[in-house]
């Protein structure tokens, strides 16, 4: 632990404050963070210079003396790239200011899934949504389906055809921009955890081309000893057989829950039938994941048309039949917000996360 470390931490104090509650004075400031004025004042002071805090003028607060001058996050003076690699049929990107407000969008189609032209798809998008910023970039988040480990290495991600991409330093070498790179339901929980509704206990479920979970527990998002918390879309349901799946497997839960195979099967079966049958098949793989970790809240994301209604419902079942019934008492069982946006919005968190403190 150095000096400089405690510096940081007392920037990121600061920033965090200002992000959460908004803007307020110096003095103000101080009070909330148990600091002096003066030393709160020395750390606005540096991230004015850096561009990273604004003053907005003075308060309007009536109090004795001259009014105070308020400080806040440079909300709209910075901006960050989020990238989803997971939307059905599409990549998609987009550029976002502070707040998670997409300011400009753009996504590509999935002409050819043979790896290196997904690669090649993905820097022609990004470099795309770099040209249209508008203010200095903090850097490029990245949700891609798949196992991403130390680096921002995809270590493996059938549905887009690779193994041991590098994806990180592609991206960062082709744009010069800090890269984070996390896997898409991670990004999603980011996104539903710091600007959505979602408490410090929750498992949320991407659903797309592929089915993944993020896990929150404690406030902190949990990785796992393989860098693979969550992969639940590859882990056999019941022993009934099934489909098989992309990755060799047959019975995956993907066979039923992902979005193409879902809408495969209610244009065959012509009933609602395969969405409940794909909200049972969810609620048993989540039953154990629920119980083990006490979570309060499981948030499933992707096409609202599939997932409202039948599929939630029969989620919602299979858990409070497979649970205690102590702990279902106040189980949450909701779709997430903006869910077509939450990768976008998740990657951006990842990029104030690291750049700036912020979570």
């Amino acid at each position: 632990m150095l000096p400089a470390h405690g510096r940081r931490h007392n920037l990121s104090l600061v920033l965090q404050m200002l992000y959460s509650v908004g803007a307020m004075s110096r003095a103000d400031l101080a009070r909330r963070l148990g600091m002096s004025k003066v030393t709160v004042s020395d750390l606005v002071a540096e991230l004015m210079d850096s561009g990273h805090a604004v003053e907005l003028g003075p308060s309007d607060v009536v109090r004795p003396g001259k009014p105070a001058t308020l400080v806040d996050v440079n909300r709209t003076g910075l901006q960050a790239i989020g990238v989803d690699l997971a939307a059905h049929e599409v990549l998609r990107a987009a550029v976002l200011d502070l707040d998670g407000n997409i300011l400009v969008r753009a996504e590509r189609p999935i002409a050819d899934d043979s790896g290196q032209a997904v690669v090649d798809t993905v820097l022609d998008l990004v470099a795309e949504v770099v040209a249209a910023a508008t203010a200095p970039l903090l850097g490029i988040g990245v949700g891609t389906p798949g196992i991403v480990g130390p680096g921002g290495v995809v270590g493996t991600a059938p549905n887009l055809g690779w193994t041991d991409v590098p994806l990180r330093d592609i991206v960062a070498d082709a744009t010069g921009l800090p890269v984070f790179v996390v896997n898409d339901a991670d990004a999603a929980v980011h996104a539903d955890h710091t600007l959505g509704d979602g408490g410090d206990d929750l498992v949320l479920v991407k659903i797309g081309r592929g089915v993944g979970g993020g896990l929150i527990v404690g406030g902190q998002r949990v990785r796992g000893a393989h860098f693979a918390s969550g992969e639940i879309g590859h882990v056999t349901v019941g022993t009934d057989g099934g489909a098989t799946c992309r990755c060799g497997k047959v019975g995956c839960l993907e066979t039923w829950v992902s979005a193409p195979n879902l809408e495969k099967a209610l244009a065959a079966a012509g009933g609602d039938e395969p969405l409940r049958e794909a909200g049972e098949r969810l609620g048993i793989a989540l039953a154990p994941v629920v119980a083990a970790l006490d979570l309060s809240e499981v948030v499933l994301s992707g096409p609202e048309h599939l997932l409202a209604g039948v599929l939630r419902d029969a989620v919602e079942q299979t858990l409070r039949a497979r649970l205690l019934a102590r702990t279902t008492t106040d189980l949450t069982v909701r779709l997430a917000h903006h869910s077509d946006d939450i990768v976008l919005r998740g990657a951006a968190v990842l990029v104030l996360w690291d750049q700036l403190g912020v979570a």
